[in-house]
């Protein structure tokens, strides 16, 4: 009797973690259709703009704000946007799913690192502390992600919001 309960204590462990594993890989994600104001840019004096963009893929998550990924490919060169948009310092990808082919969060840290591409506002606060960053290559690649700003940091770690930053909602 006691091998078979030890049996089934295995079993079901291995059932848990299986069906926690799927869950976080792929159980949550959805595929977000393309709407063709897709990938926007904060211009310099504020105003989001919608960029020129072609093969755009993405995915999302209901279950985190920081769960959106999404990959596409402009015409504009990186020195027409550096004019014009504003850019973000302190982007770092966030990693996504393994099976979401176009996007590498180590290749696109180190470009950013090494200064291949650049990395641009999107949408401040897209998510009450969170921004989505858009970064491009010098090809035209780029790369959407979501990202918790410094408001977010302080709030969800349960502080009041520092000065500057928007009331939190309740």
């Amino acid at each position: 009797m006691g091998k078979f309960l030890a049996a089934m204590i295995v079993v079901c462990a291995l059932a848990a973690g299986g069906g926690i594993y799927y869950l976080q890989v792929y159980g949550y994600y959805d595929t977000v259709a393309p709407t063709g104001s897709d990938v926007v840019l904060t211009t310099i004096d504020g105003h989001e703009e919608v960029i020129p963009y072609e093969g755009f893929e993405a995915i999302d998550a209901d279950s985190s704000p920081i769960r959106y990924r999404a990959c596409f490919r402009t015409d504009l060169t990186l020195e027409a946007l550096e004019a014009v948009y504003l850019p973000y310092e302190d982007a770092v990808p966030l990693e996504a799913p393994g099976w979401f082919g176009c996007y590498s969060a180590d290749g696109i840290g180190e470009a950013l690192e090494a200064g291949k591409a650049r990395a641009f506002l999107s949408v401040e606060n897209v998510h009450y502390g969170v921004d989505r960053i858009v970064a491009i290559f010098p090809d035209g690649h780029g790369y959407v992600w979501h990202q918790i700003n410094p408001c977010g940091e302080v709030v969800f770690d349960g502080r009041p919001a520092p000065e500057g930053c928007p009331p939190p909602p309740q």
